[in-house]
């Protein structure tokens, strides 16, 4: 399909914006039929909002609650509580032996 520049007006602010084609076709790759309500400048600011209210976790509106792991430090052996589920093959830090060891790496 061939697309062209379409020149859309913003529901929020009433700016007129331009749909490229470009833009169109990516739309399309990713299956979305609506064009875009909002002009990029508007869309970014709601995005921004929509964050900082936490209205973009689940359904609910806020975010999921963060699940924990507990594992057994590499470096001194005590217990490290983990966001992720750790793995037999990467070594897993307490938060002090991974400040430790980052520091190391890093220089």
């Amino acid at each position: 399909m061939v697309y062209a520049d379409k020149t859309l007006q913003c529901r929020e602010c009433g700016a007129e914006f331009i749909f490229s084609a470009g833009e169109q076709q990516f739309y399309a790759s990713k299956g979305l039929v609506n064009e875009p309500g909002r002009c990029p400048m508007c869309r970014q600011a709601r995005k921004a909002r929509l964050a900082s209210s936490g209205a973009l976790g689940e359904a609910g509106g806020e975010r999921p609650q963060r699940v924990m792991h507990t594992a057994i430090c590499a470096e001194c052996g005590g217990q490290a509580i983990i966001p992720f589920l750790p793995r037999n093959d990467k070594p897993v830090y307490c938060s002090t032996c991974f400040e430790r060891v980052r520091a190391a790496t890093i220089g």
